[in-house]
C-alpha cells in the first residue's frame, strides 16, 4: 500500500507539498499559529500522536497528550501525558492555546472533547482545529466521523467557542488529484512505476483548475480557528 509515510520518503520539496497538499496546508497553519504565540505560552497539543508539530513550539511550554491507540506503528514515546481527551487530567484554564489536528474523527464523543478543550483553555485563548471531510478510513477501528463546515461550526459553538475562521483545504480538483494518487495503492507493485508515470502529470496539473470550485463543497477538510470568549 502506498502510505503517507511512503510518499513522504519518495517526494521532496515543492513536489511533496503538491501531492500531500492537505498535510502541507496543515503544517503551514500550525507553523503560523505557533509564530503568533508569545514566548512562554502554555500550549496543549490534544491528540499529539508522534508530536510532529512540537518543533514549532520550542518557544512555548508545550504539552502533548494522546490516548496512544490510534496507530500501532507509531512511536508515542515523546508524549507528556497518555490520557483520554474527553477527560483531560488538567486544571481549568491551564493553557493559553490548544491544537487539535485531525483528531476529532477518531474520538467517539467529539462534543465531550471540545468541551474539555474549552475548559482547559484560558478566556481569550485560541484553538487550531483541523478536521477531514473527504478522507479514507484510517486508524481503524478508531475512525468515527467526517465533518462538513456546518457540522464543525455547530460543535465548536455548542461547546462555547467563537469561530474565527473555517477554511476549506482545496476544492474539487485538489480532491481529484489526491484520489488519483490514492489509486496507486490498489495496483500490483510491479505496475506501480508505470502507473505513477501516467497518473502523476495529471495529478499535478488538475489542481490548476481548483479556482473553478468556488463553493469548496468538494474538499479534503477544514482548518478552523476558534476562541474561548473572554469572561466566559
Amino acid at each position: 500500500m502506498l502510505t503517507y509515510r511512503g510518499l513522504q520518503r519518495l517526494l521532496v520539496g515543492p513536489l511533496r507539498d503538491q501531492v500531500l497538499y492537505f498535510e502541507a496546508r496543515i503544517n503551514h497553519a500550525v507553523k503560523a499559529f505557533a509564530a503568533e504565540l508569545p514566548a512562554g505560552s502554555r500550549v496543549l497539543d490534544a491528540g499529539a500522536g508522534e508530536t510532529r508539530y512540537a518543533r514549532w513550539f520550542r518557544h512555548c511550554r508545550y504539552t502533548a497528550v494522546d490516548l496512544a491507540i490510534g496507530d500501532p506503528t507509531w512511536d508515542y514515546s515523546a508524549l507528556d501525558v497518555i490520557g483520554d481527551l474527553s477527560a483531560l487530567p488538567f486544571r481549568d484554564e491551564s493553557f493559553d492555546a490548544v491544537l487539535n489536528i485531525v483528531t476529532l474523527e477518531h474520538v467517539p464523543r467529539p462534543w465531550q472533547v471540545l468541551r474539555e478543550l474549552w475548559r482547559v483553555l484560558v478566556p481569550g485563548g485560541c484553538m487550531l482545529v483541523v478536521v477531514p471531510l473527504q478522507w479514507e478510513v484510517h486508524q481503524a477501528p478508531h475512525d468515527y466521523y467526517r465533518y462538513t463546515r456546518y457540522g464543525i461550526r455547530w460543535l465548536l459553538e455548542d461547546s462555547g467557542f467563537r469561530v474565527l475562521s473555517i477554511e476549506a483545504v482545496g476544492g474539487f480538483f485538489r480532491l481529484l488529484a489526491r484520489r488519483l494518487f490514492n489509486s496507486l495503492q490498489f495496483l500490483p507493485r510491479p505496475l506501480m512505476p508505470v502507473a505513477a508515470l501516467l497518473i502523476s502529470p495529471i495529478g499535478l496539473i488538475v489542481p490548476v483548475l481548483d479556482a473553478l470550485d468556488r463553493t469548496r463543497d468538494f474538499t479534503l477538510g477544514y482548518i478552523c480557528v476558534a476562541q474561548k470568549l473572554p469572561g466566559s
